[in-house]
């Protein structure tokens, strides 16, 4: 579920201003689904099986707006009262805030909080991702999470052809991710997606950070949905040989099914190929 609709994070690569998404205002003006806490408690009153809830695919639920009104907390306090699991997906170090709500859902049943990386330097985060939390503060929530035993997860990408798309970048975010405990890292291949609205945005970014990069990506790749980095194979091998290494999950359907399971302490639990 989104709390939220709308972001004002400034990512330049955002999928989420696509214009198949049918936002009728400025991205950055973000909406408040203002009775979203009433039918989710509505809702989890009458479910007779319990699931794991998902929080953060087109809206993060900690945006600076969260910080004031609160209906994230409040959506937690109500996914525990009624007992079922949640995964969280932000890329703000503010998730931090309800570390003792996490606690509370993942003593009972099951709480996965997951974390968007995209480059281990904070100085091209802050050009790619300009009002999040830079990369050192998520790590840093990330080791927090870990040291108070809530399972993590980390969404690594996009990357960007001509501008993240190196082996040292990727290796850097992995070392992160190793050093934070991470069960697992979400890949979905290395590169970006463009399509309208959120292709304008990202070339005027280009443009501005970048001069001239943006007229390689149209000849390299002129209209293409899925942009792939020329050095995506010897990433990928670099990606799944690191995660084989040092004992990270990285097959997306094994992840998937994890953060989606329900499972209740105390209960036979289902085995699973890593343990969270």
């Amino acid at each position: 579920m989104n709390l939220y609709r709308g972001c004002t994070h400034g990512c330049i690569y955002c999928d989420s201003r696509s214009s198949c998404y049918h936002m009728d205002h400025d991205f950055q003006d973000v909406e408040v689904k203002e009775n979203a806490l009433t039918l989710l408690e509505n809702t989890l009153k009458r479910k007779h099986k319990k699931c794991m809830i998902g929080m953060g695919s087109m809206s993060d639920p900690y945006l600076p707006l969260e910080m004031e009104l609160q209906y994230t907390r409040r959506a937690l306090e109500l996914i525990g009262k009624y007992g079922f699991g949640c995964g969280v997906l932000t890329k703000s170090a503010n998730v931090l805030r309800d570390l003792d709500l996490f606690t509370k859902i993942h003593s009972q049943t099951k709480c996965v909080v997951q974390m968007t990386l995209t480059t281990y330097d904070d100085k091209l985060c802050r050009i790619l991702e300009p009002h999040v939390s830079e990369t050192s503060k998520r790590a840093a929530a990330l080791k927090k999470l870990r040291d108070n035993d809530i399972p993590t997860i980390v969404w690594l990408g996009p990357i960007l052809p001509f501008i993240n798309d190196t082996e040292e970048n990727l290796l850097g975010v992995l070392d992160l991710c190793y050093e934070a405990g991470v069960a697992g890292i979400v890949n979905f291949g290395m590169g970006v997606t463009l399509r309208e609205g959120n292709r304008d945005y990202f070339y005027a970014k280009l443009d501005e950070h970048f001069p001239g990069v943006k007229e390689r990506y149209i000849s390299a790749y002129g209209s293409s949905y899925v942009v792939n980095s020329f050095q995506a194979p010897a990433l990928q091998s670099l990606f799944q040989t690191y995660c084989r290494e040092h004992d990270i999950e990285s097959d997306v359907n094994t992840l998937f099914d994890h953060m989606s399971r329900f499972e209740e302490k105390g209960k036979q639990k289902q085995m699973s190929v890593f343990d969270f």
